[in-house]
């Protein structure tokens, strides 16, 4: 029974996730792209100036920034660091060409989310703001499709509590500190039937108690640590990153011929006839995806909360998180696998990224291990309090503001926290990528839809705004 609900899960994430979800997402990202006139090249200079200069006035809980923030917080995660590897193991390098291609033109989706974020937020009497997909859908489409709005709801609350948000980063994080204080196992306790690491069971206690302090202070806290550890976390491991490129910069111009050659003829060592271009696409583009979740509909619900009065200025805001998330930190993240050859070493997820930086960063093993690990618990870490917000927008929409519906989720949240590391079931990866996937759909739709007046608002932006500095 549990193996053939097991083998329909498998099967239905791979329908999902499969050519039909991949082909939507890069044919909305290369319609806004072609629509707005190559926004995300020509003014991307604007957009990370706007990043980091907060807007003066406008309604809004937290400033531009820290809605950047907490949309990079959530954004940010294991994807970077362990996507990446798995992606270039199973894809050959050639997945990092097109995950970059990927996040080319989800810039412009990004952009577009931002923008109907602040253009259908709706604000109540105490100044709370509600916005994001399921408000476009409901306020841009028209009150039919409220319909829609809700199944977005429905699906992102669920991603929050059993997906992105929990089970999967505190897996992440538990494997790390495990693999680095007690890699033998040497320490172990007898818990639910199975033997776990004391390491295990110290990180999921501490860890449970931080989320729990964060998330029951809010939108307002959780943006205030994201402000500090997003750009602290993202700094140190971009510098690491770069210490290993620089330290090796005789040995990248052939990384990038061998990135780009592998990404049009596949990599022989991805398996024969399976390292064909295609599967590079697939992998690079799937893992671009779940890293950067533009089109996914996650990152406007945090977007919606900005202090602004422009919708298109936020839009290129948000723009900058895949610009960031991708290009930047993914990028960097394959340039030292590729560049130290760890990818081809019959190793798997996190242990590629680790034997990179081992192999590529002049210090001990010992110190390379451990900033990894650092960046790996704090990029984690922050993406289970990003997401705890989303759910909770999302929980927010389905029940009408019910306080109690609200005060529940995050218990549960935090239970599922604490529960995470205990979950070994591959099941659970399969159903955070199916709902995942699910939510992306009516998002899309609305996309679409609204890509009209996307480019209207954009147009009139930069008409107004032609003769005067911003």
């Amino acid at each position: 029974m549990f193996t053939q609900i097991n083998n329909f899960i498998t099967w239905f994430d791979g329908v999902v996730w499969g050519l039909p979800l991949i082909i939507l997402i890069l044919f909305t990202g290369f319609l806004l792209t072609t629509r707005l006139g190559l926004l995300q090249v020509r003014h991307l200079g604007k957009a990370l100036k706007f990043m980091v200069k907060n807007e003066e006035g406008g309604d809004g809980e937290v400033t531009s920034f820290g809605a950047l923030c907490t949309a990079l917080s959530a954004t940010i995660g294991t994807g970077n660091i362990v996507g990446v590897a798995t992606a270039i193991a199973a894809g050959g390098p050639g997945a990092l060409f097109w995950m970059i291609v990927a996040a080319f033109f989800g810039m412009a989706t990004k952009y577009a989310e931002g923008l109907l974020a602040i253009k259908y937020r709706t604000i109540d009497k105490e100044g709370h703001v509600l916005g994001g997909p399921f408000y476009y859908i409901e306020n841009g489409m028209g009150k039919q499709w409220r319909w829609l709005a809700k199944i977005f709801a429905f699906f992102g609350a669920g991603v929050g509590l059993f997906g992105i948000g929990t089970f999967t980063q505190v897996n992440g994080i538990a494997s790390a500190v495990t693999n680095f204080f007690d890699p033998d196992k040497a320490h172990t306790v007898a818990l639910f039937g199975n033997t776990y690491s004391w390491a295990t069971v110290v990180a999921c206690l501490i860890l449970t108690v931080c989320v729990g302090l964060v998330v029951l202070g809010g939108i307002k806290r959780i943006a205030k640590v994201s402000q500090v550890v997003v750009p602290f976390m993202a700094v140190l491991y971009v510098v690491l990153a770069l210490i290993i490129v620089i330290t090796n910069i005789t040995a990248v111009p052939a990384a990038i011929v061998t990135i780009v050659k592998s990404a049009f003829t596949g990599s022989a060592l991805a398996g024969g006839a399976m390292g064909t271009m295609v599967v590079a696409m697939q992998k690079g583009i799937a893992r671009g995806i779940f890293s950067n979740e533009s089109g996914l509909g996650s990152a406007p619900i945090a977007a919606a909360a900005a202090q602004t009065k422009e919708p298109v200025r936020q839009g290129l805001v948000s723009m900058t998180g895949t610009f960031i998330d991708t290009i930047v930190i993914c990028t960097m993240t394959g340039l030292s696998i590729v560049i130290t050859e760890t990818w081809n070493t019959g190793l798997e997820g996190v242990a590629i990224t680790t034997a990179a930086f081992q192999k590529g960063l002049p210090f001990p093993p010992v110190v390379a291990s451990f900033s990894l690990m650092l960046c790996l618990v704090f990029f984690a870490f922050t993406t289970i309090l990003g997401w705890d917000y989303y759910g909770e927008r999302c929980l927010e929409y389905l029940f009408n503001r019910n306080k109690a519906a609200v005060t529940t989720y995050r218990w549960l949240y935090i239970i599922c926290v604490f529960i995470g590391p205990y979950m070994t079931v591959a099941a659970v990866w399969n159903i955070a990528d199916i709902f995942n996937a699910l939510m992306a759909f009516p998002n899309l739709i609305a996309l679409l839809a609204l890509s009209g007046v996307v480019v209207k608002e954009t147009k009139d932006f930069f008409k107004k705004h032609k003769n005067y500095e911003f």
